[in-house]
């Protein structure tokens, strides 16, 4: 078959916990695109938050055509995780068949290594202050909040990593009454960032309240179409390839939000080296860079990405690309 789709799972090194629930794993679905004898690969973490499953987004990817190009995905399938694998695969096939890095076909120059965020899961404010202390050498530090009861955990964290930068996500988990509250809080904890903190369907409300600190969405921005409704509530825009539907639309989107001028942040979903080295080329000059996916298991792919002092660096020829 041309195209395949291959359900896998990675163990994660220590249960992850956002607003929304917990998990022990990542469930990641790897595409391979095979032509004229070369095989190219993506990998997409379908998310039930935007209504999808392992068995949805296979179903997309393997209705399309057997011959589809990159220009055609755009509008055969939506933005999500099952254009983001095809998307990815494609770019990768067409690198290895013509012996070129994917960089170079997008006419990019050549990426090096950015610093990245490391998540604390939310927990307790105990044992967040003690992630963060065994975490206090990293530069920037992410906390998963999302809650009533998050000053606690974000003063924990703080004490655990005086010196480290600390972004907050919470994954629309607070009302804007909350987070009025909570924002001079944050300034006052030296809070670089905050994260959809409201939800979606409610973010109106944030540009009827002050902004003491940058705000960037994350579930209210997909693609290049989001970005109208987000004037005068956010300052950033968070892209990842599994919303945008991958590497293309995530390039367009990173270009367009800053002509708009919109901060950059590229992070990702949970998953391994493999959907994590596209959205390192995205990455390149961003404000913040956020994909520690690898970071946060217990296995990865063979020929992962790099991550040292420096940051998260480029993929190897052998991983992708």
């Amino acid at each position: 078959m041309p195209v395949t789709v291959t359900p896998e799972r990675f163990r994660l090194a220590e249960v992850f916990t956002i607003s929304r629930g917990s998990r022990t794993e990542a469930q990641v679905l790897t595409v391979r695109v095979t032509r004229d004898g070369v095989t190219g690969w993506g990998e997409c973490v379908p998310y039930a938050r935007y209504g999808e499953s392992l068995e949805s987004v296979t179903e997309e990817i393997l209705g399309l055509p057997e011959d589809i190009d990159r220009d055609a995905l755009q509008t055969a399938l939506p933005p999500g995780a099952a254009r983001n694998a095809v998307d990815c695969a494609l770019w990768d096939w067409e690198a290895k068949r013509r012996g070129r890095r994917v960089w170079d076909l997008a006419g990019l120059p050549a990426p090096g290594p950015e610093i990245t965020a490391f998540t604390l899961s939310l927990d307790t404010p105990e044992n967040m202050r003690a992630a963060a202390a065994r975490n206090a050498h990293r530069p920037l530090l992410k906390i998963k909040l999302g809650t009533a009861d998050d000053m606690p955990r974000l003063e924990a964290v703080r004490a655990g990593a005086p010196e480290a930068t600390i972004i907050v996500d919470a994954n629309e988990g607070w009302t804007a009454e909350v987070y009025a509250d909570l924002a001079p809080h944050l300034v006052r904890m030296g809070v670089a960032l905050v994260e959809q903190p409201l939800p979606a369907g409610q973010d109106h409300l944030l540009a009827e309240i002050a902004r003491p600190l940058p705000v960037c969405a994350d579930e209210s921005c997909h693609d290049r179409a989001s970005l109208p409704d987000l004037a005068g509530k956010y300052d950033m825009v968070n892209i990842k390839l599994d919303k945008t539907g991958g590497l293309t639309e995530a390039l367009a989107l990173r270009d367009a939000a800053q002509a708009a001028g919109y901060g950059v942040m590229v992070g990702c979903m949970v998953g391994s080296s493999l959907a994590m080295a596209p959205a390192v080329l995205v990455a390149q000059g961003a404000a913040f860079t956020d994909l520690d996916g690898p970071l946060l298991l217990a296995e990865d792919r063979a020929h992962p990405l790099r991550f040292d002092a420096a940051g998260v660096h480029p993929p190897e020829r052998a991983l992708w690309g």
